[in-house]
Parts: structure tokens; sequence; C-alpha cells
């Protein structure tokens, strides 16, 4: 067991006892067992197939976990530095939180009226002799979305009512001029014809983004809440705003949201502990993406002689990858994957073994490389056309399966010559691998400053490569 620093001061964890799934604490965050498992799997993906490795480590619990922890104190230090505050930010966050909480709200609403957009037979017979290519199934689905559709939008209306809605129109004429002001004069040059958000984040005053142009019993809309529904819509569809009827009509489009994020907030459904949850992750991830890029933002960016010095050093590595090209049979488990192999070797037809074993029952050949294959590539690379491999591991979506693997073609890599063309290809490399070394450093820094615990005990088992 490990544990964090904080200054001088070192706190020593008990090993874990009992049957508990936490693996890992950092300030209020826990990592459990089933989390760790599912990064590492992503882990052992490789997706960087520009910069692949022909022998790469695998990911081990303990390294990966420590790197789940890591994020979390990123996490907490962009809330320490106030990240929250920046308006693109909690823009996005309050606009995840708005739509989940109003699908929660209609998904409820449906299933507590479920009688009322049961299909009837008939319905479904009538809807199917109106469109022929419809099966009884899919007739019977739009029938039901097309009345719970109608069922949201009297639930809609009844909120309407009673929000107790007032619209302040003295101020539509000023949204007027302030939407043409958006739409015709700039302040930075754009290239679409249409307002973009940034523009009603940057480019009004605060008063323009406080102007209030409608209350309700649970809130307002503001100037800055309408441009912002405006932008939400596709441009070719968004309306011309240059009447103040346009202005009303833009106005019950940018209620709808705020009106039924009313409703479902009075009903309760934002202490729904999922939905708290999925906010909550929405919101960390957020804070972690900012947080990187304002790390990787300060890497410079290194100079042409640099470059050509990291060519010379990874010449291999930066020239034409390695190719294979194979076929599949996909097996369930390693005892069918002998089973398979076995009947190969004794000479039966690669189709008829994949037809009578494989989990895809058609398949094709295909190229792989070092960088789709990762920690598996070595084993494929062994095998010279014609050759059988097998039974061997490979990821199989978003995990790993046993495999037979018929080598059909195999293609060295090459390398190249530097010229100034790869001057971009080559730097991007390096600032690839800078960026990473640098949020690695700052990671150490955050582990010093923020206490976490890891319970080694509940992850030496743990062994993504170790499918039956």
């Amino acid at each position: 067991t490990t544990a964090g620093e904080k200054g001088s001061e070192q706190t020593t964890v008990q090993p874990a006892a009992g049957l508990s799934t936490v693996v890992g604490r950092i300030g209020t965050y826990v990592i459990t067992r089933k989390e760790l498992e599912e990064r590492l799997m992503t882990e052992l993906h490789p997706y960087d197939e520009e910069a692949y490795d022909e022998d790469p480590k695998p990911a081990d619990a303990q390294t990966v976990l420590m790197k789940m922890i890591a994020e979390k104190a990123m996490v907490m230090e962009a809330r320490k530095q106030t990240y929250l505050e920046d308006e693109t930010i909690s823009s996005s966050i309050k606009r995840y939180r708005q739509t989940k909480l109003v699908n929660l709200l209609a998904q409820r609403y449906v299933e507590q009226n479920r009688d009322k957009i049961i299909a009837a037979e008939d319905e479904i017979k009538q809807r199917m002799q109106a469109d022929p290519k419809l099966d009884p199934a899919r007739a019977k689905a739009e029938i039901e979305r097309a009345k719970a559709g109608k069922l949201l939008d009297e639930y809609y209306a009844q909120i309407h009512t009673k929000s107790r809605l007032k619209k302040l129109d003295q101020y539509f004429p000023r949204a007027i001029e302030v939407f043409q002001r958006l739409m015709r004069q700039p302040k930075d040059p754009r290239i679409m014809p249409w307002m973009q958000t940034s523009q009603v984040r940057d480019e009004l005053a605060p008063s323009e983004k406080n102007m209030v142009l409608a209350q309700y019993s649970g809130g307002k809309i503001t100037l800055k809440d309408w441009l912002e529904a405006y932008c939400d819509i596709i441009p070719p569809r968004r309306p011309a705003i240059n009447t103040p009827q346009a202005v009303d009509e833009m106005l019950e489009r940018a209620l709808r949201m705020p009106l039924l994020v009313w409703e479902a907030t009075s009903l309760g459904l934002d202490k729904d502990q999922e939905l708290v949850k999925q906010i909550t992750d929405y919101e960390d991830r957020r804070l972690l993406n900012e947080a990187t890029l304002a790390k990787q933002k300060e890497v410079k960016e290194p100079t042409s002689e640099e470059v050509v010095a990291y060519f010379n050093e990874n010449r291999e590595a930066i020239g034409t990858s390695k190719q294979l090209e194979i076929d599949l049979i996909w097996c369930e488990d390693l005892t069918t994957a002998r089973k398979a192999k076995a009947d190969l070797d004794a000479g039966k037809d690669f189709e008829a073994v994949r037809e009578q074993y494989s989990l895809e029952k058609k398949g094709k050949a295909f190229h792989t490389q070092p960088g789709s294959e990762g920690l598996f590539w070595k084993d494929l690379w062994v095998g010279e056309p014609g050759s059988m491999l097998g039974p061997l591991k490979g990821f199989y979506g978003r995990g790993i399966k046993w495999r037979i693997v018929k080598i059909l073609q195999k293609t060295p890599g090459q390398g190249k010559e530097y010229s100034s063309d790869m001057e971009p290809q080559v730097k991007g490399r390096m600032m690839t691998e800078r960026r990473k070394e640098l949020v690695a450093q700052y990671n150490n820094e955050l582990l010093k400053k923020y206490p976490f615990q890891v319970y080694a005990d509940r992850i030496n088992s743990l062994d993504p490569l170790n499918i039956p």
C-alpha cells in the first residue's frame, strides 16, 4: 500500500480488508476495481498508430491506477484554480446538465403515462397500409413515438401556463440591435456568414448579457440565453430577426429548455443519484481536458536543428511501418481456439474451420501493422507467409479474444532520408512526446501535494491479459 505526501508528511495506509471494491482514494474521489479494470482494457489498446512501438510494455494495474489518481489530482487542482468560472466551461456544463435533466423528465413522464401511447392493433394495421414497407414492430414504434411526442408537447403547454411567464417586450428593439450588430459587425472576421456562439460570449457587454427578456416563476431568460438558443439552431434553419414578433418567436424557442428544467427541478429530479453522477463525471472530464490542454501549451516547439537530430535518432520508427496481410479466426475461448488450430493442422479448409468455430462466420484478409496490434504485434511478426499461428491473443471489440492467424504477406519497414517537407510530421511527433513528459511531470508534482491511497492487495490479481 502506498500513500501520497504533502510536504514532508506521509500517511501509511494499512492493507485493505474484506471484499471492498475500492482500490484507490484521493480527496473525495474513490476508484473502484471495476473502473480500474475498464481503464486497464482501454490502456492496452494502441491509440497513436503513427508513433507506434514494436515492443510496448503491457499496461499493469499499479501504473494505470496511479494514472487515474493523478488525473483526479489534476481535476482537484483545476477546481482550486477556479476553472469552473471560465464561461466556456460553465456554459458547457450547464447545457449538459439541462439536457440530462430534461431527458430524465421526459422519460419519467412517458413512463408514468405509458397507457396513453400504446399502439392498438388497428392503428398498427392502418400504419402498415399507409406504408407497406413497415413491419409490425416498426409501425408500432413509429406510432408510439408520435404519441409520446404529442404527449410531451401537451405537458410542456401545461408547464408554460403555470410558469406565470412575463415577457419584457420593451427590450425587444434592443435585442434586435444587438443581434444585427453581431451578425453584421463581428469584432473578429469570420469565415462563415452566420453568428458564432463565441461572439455571444466575447462580444456582449455585461449589461447586454444580463438584459432580461422574460421572467417566470423559476427564473428568467436573458439576452445571452436568447442568443445562445439562436446559435443552437442549425444555420440554414435560423430565422431572420428584424421585428419584435421574430424576437418573441425566438424567445418561445429559448424558453422551452429552462421551463422544462424548472419543472424537473420542482419534482426533485435534480437530486437523482445517477443524474448527479453523470453531471459530476462530465464536469470532471471537462476540467481534466482543460487542465491538460493548459499544461500542454507550455511546451516549446523544437527548432529545425532539434527536428533533424530527433529524426536521425529515430529513423527506423519514423520510416514506413512494417506490415502484414493476415486472415483471422476469432474464437470464444482457448479451448475452441485449440480445436480450430488442430483442424487446420490436420489439413481442414480455412473457411470451413472459420464457419465451424469463429465468432465471425464471414471474414476477409486485411493489412495490419505494429500501431494497430500493440503488444500483440511481436507474436504476429514471427510468422512467415503461408504459416498458421495460434492460438494467439488479440484485440476484439473492446476486449481481448483468442484467434488463429493466417499470414498471407509480410512487408518489412523502410527507412527514409530526411527532407524539409518531413519537418511538420517529425515536429508533431516530438511535440506529442514533450507534452506527455510535461503532463507526467505535472502529475508527479500534484501527487506530492494531494495525499492519496492505493490498496495494493486489491489489485495484485488484476491482469487483463489473463483470459480463459
